[in-house]
Order: structure tokens, then sequence, then C-alpha cells
């Protein structure tokens, strides 16, 4: 008698679940954000929860995402979660999917950035790839990848929704503030998304009044003077080396 080999059975638990239940950021928490751009933001963060640029704004130059995280993992080339997706996130969710990188399929399309127009989504950000891109325009539905091919995916699992993921080379919690504009994507803690919103306002207050001499050509760069000094850099000129 011959078996089917079990290997490939899809098995409950890690790598097969879905949390319905996030902890997500206060709203005007989230709205505050959207006055900073995303390079002040990663300032704040010591520069280290950038997303990978090459996951870029496919959908026009003027969209913008502001809202916590939905995070969806895929089996390369499989796309199940990202629709069950819809029937989880709340108005004001960015949907996050993490694709393992794969240069094959896409797992988004006109049909879901429709059905998630409905929903409320605010946007996606998929690490990988995207098709129907023309009619995801057309649902004016912010979305950030790495690039479109018309090759679709498949729809059996498995898959995972609000579990940690990767995108861009940065871990992604579900409820992670993700803030995403023309300059990229960085992604800010939920657990500091107050405190990092106080010291952004600190940071703006006090480099007003800089910004605004440079503005008018009023600036000097003593300071780089200063680095190259405490460093004993050499400065030469063809006159000092005659």
């Amino acid at each position: 008698m011959s078996h089917e080999p079990r290997s490939s059975e899809m098995h409950a638990g890690p790598g097969f679940r879905v949390n319905t239940d996030i902890s997500r950021p206060e709203r005007k928490l989230m709205d505050a954000y959207r006055d900073f751009p995303t390079p002040d933001i990663s300032d704040l963060l010591n520069r280290l929860y950038c997303v990978d640029p090459e996951i870029r704004c496919l959908t026009g130059p003027t969209h913008f995402v502001c809202g916590p995280a939905l995070t969806v993992k895929c089996f390369p080339g499989d796309n199940l979660m990202v629709h069950k997706s819809l029937d989880i996130a709340r108005p004001g969710d960015v949907v996050v999917i993490d694709t393992g990188r794969s240069a094959t399929n896409a797992v988004l399309g006109d049909l879901i950035c429709t059905k998630a127009k409905h929903r409320g989504v605010a946007g996606f950000v998929v690490d990988g790839l995207i098709r129907d891109l023309p009619g995801i325009a057309r649902s004016d539905m912010p979305v950030f990848a790495r690039g479109t091919t018309p090759f679709g995916p498949l729809h059996r699992g498995p898959g995972e929704i609000n579990y940690p993921i990767c995108c861009g080379g940065i871990v992604v919690n579900p409820g992670d503030l993700l803030v995403g504009d023309p300059a990229g994507l960085v992604i800010v803690p939920n657990a500091i998304v107050r405190e990092l919103l106080e010291r952004l306002v600190q940071h703006k207050n006090a480099n007003s009044e800089y910004f605004e001499s440079v503005r008018r050509g009023n600036f000097s760069n003593e300071w780089v003077d200063r680095i190259l000094e405490k460093g004993s850099c050499p400065i030469s000129s063809k006159k000092s080396q005659k």
C-alpha cells in the first residue's frame, strides 16, 4: 500500500496561526506623527529602524502612511493570509507583509486593495512583489513594495497574522507604528510611541531657529573644523606643499 508523504501537511501553531487581539498606540499619538518627516523620526531612533529603501512607494509621490502595523507572514509565493488579514484589520491599520523576500510571485493586487479600501486599511507595505499596479493606483491605496510582476500568487497557506515579522531588515511587531513618506519607511516600536513623540516635539522646537537661519544663508561650519582639529586631520593646499 502506498502512502502519501506527510512532510508538507499543515500543522496548527507556529507558521500557521492567526492572532486577532493586538495592542495599538492611541490614535491621537499616531496622528501627531504626521507632522514629522521620516528622516527626523529615524534620527531620534539612532538611525536603526529604517526599512530597506528598496521597499518604496509604487503608487504615487504624494502617498503617505501612518498607522499601526498589522503583520502578515506569507509562505513564499502564497497570499492566503493577506486575504484573511482584511477580516482582522481595523480602520487605519497598515498591513505589513513578509514574503521571505520572494522574488517570484506577487502577493498583492488590485482586488485586495479595493477590498481593503472598503475596510478602511490605510496602506500596504510589502517586502516582496505586487501586481496590477494600474488598478491599485485607481483604488488610491498607498502601497510600498520592492517591485511588480504579472506572476500571481497561490492561495493555500501556511502563514501567520499578527506575530513578529521581518520587513526590509527590521523586526516589526504587531501594533508597532509604521510611518512612510516619499523619503522612506520607519518603524517606531509601540512601547516608545509616546516618549519618542515628546522628543520629536522638543527636537523640532530646539532646532527651529537654527533651520531658519540656514534658510537665510546665515550659518557657520565651525563645528566641522572642531571635529577635524580633534582628530588631528591634516589640511593642505598647493601653496602649503611648495
